[in-house]
């Protein structure tokens, strides 16, 4: 199985050119940025993790911005939003940007998406909490359109555009892989409906474990007339044991992501050779 390694990049963090060749360098496939704007000081939505909304989710750069400089600084890594929140971003200026990046990478970017968490961070971007599936699906399918088309035009209930000039179109075609994150089993339709892959989340819907979600997945895509093997899994944040990787890789998962933590150079290093070191035996 390729591995990653997701981080949010801060301003005290390693720097994500500085990462991007630590992990080249050690075999890695893929890094990945998540993203929030901002965190508003109200509460609508509680932390899916419980508590306090970590630092790191305040300070958390751009992720276009980091990946960029991750790509420049590396031959072969991909780079990938881990997750992009897309509910919250202008189709037209985010479809630059993927192509832009893509274009930069030599076709290196992965479009991981989600829709987002915080009803108060939405509705400061004009988003209604109640329609931010629509929403992300609107502007994924506008996007898909600006990247596959030379006169692209778009008309939905949120999403609305007359034929258009613009480029660049991305490297990869059609396009870069849509990456759909989210909790089982909302996201698995959404990711069957228009997305290229799948990272599962197991907190809800009774389930515990990645693998338990993944047959389930399967049927479900061949029940809607997708191939189940042209929709690839990444499974985010795993437990580091051997037999857990071999029921994954059994099971046919593309990709496993590592979570790495906001710190310098000198403590993230060690942890990528620990993470290193156990994908190779995983792999083995």
């Amino acid at each position: 199985m390729k591995s990653g390694v997701s981080m949010f990049f801060t301003d005290y963090s390693i720097a994500p050119g500085a990462l991007g060749q630590a992990l080249e360098q050690r075999g890695f496939e893929s890094v990945w940025a998540p993203e929030h704007s901002h965190i508003p000081l109200s509460r609508k939505s509680p932390f899916p993790g419980g508590g306090d909304v970590p630092k790191k989710y305040y300070d958390a750069m751009d992720p276009f911005v980091t990946l960029t400089a991750a790509a420049a600084a590396t031959k072969t890594l991909k780079v990938g939003t881990g997750v992009c929140l897309v509910a919250q971003r202008d189709p037209i200026q985010t479809a630059k940007l993927v192509a832009s990046i893509d274009q930069v990478s030599g076709g290196r970017f992965l479009f991981g998406i989600g829709n987002g968490w915080n009803q108060d961070e939405l509705e400061d971007h004009g988003v209604k909490f109640a329609d931010r599936h629509k929403v992300a699906r609107e502007r994924v399918e506008a996007m898909k359109a600006i990247w596959t088309q030379n006169k692209p035009e778009y008309h939905g209930e949120f999403v609305n555009f007359d034929p258009m000039m613009t480029w660049p179109k991305p490297v990869q075609k059609p396009h870069p892989p849509v990456i759909v994150g989210g909790a089982f089993p909302y996201s698995a339709r959404r990711a069957i409906r228009y997305g290229d892959g799948w990272i599962p989340q197991a907190a809800r819907g009774g389930y515990k474990e990645i693998g338990d979600l993944i047959p389930e997945f399967r049927k479900m895509a061949t029940e809607a007339g997708r191939n189940p093997d042209e929709i690839a899994i990444t499974v985010w944040f795993p437990r580091r044991e051997l037999d857990l990787m071999k029921r994954y890789a059994d099971m046919g998962v593309e990709r496993v992501v590592f979570n790495v933590e906001s710190e310098g150079a000198d403590k993230v290093l060690p942890v990528l050779d620990e993470i290193a070191a156990f994908m190779a035996k995983a792999n083995g």
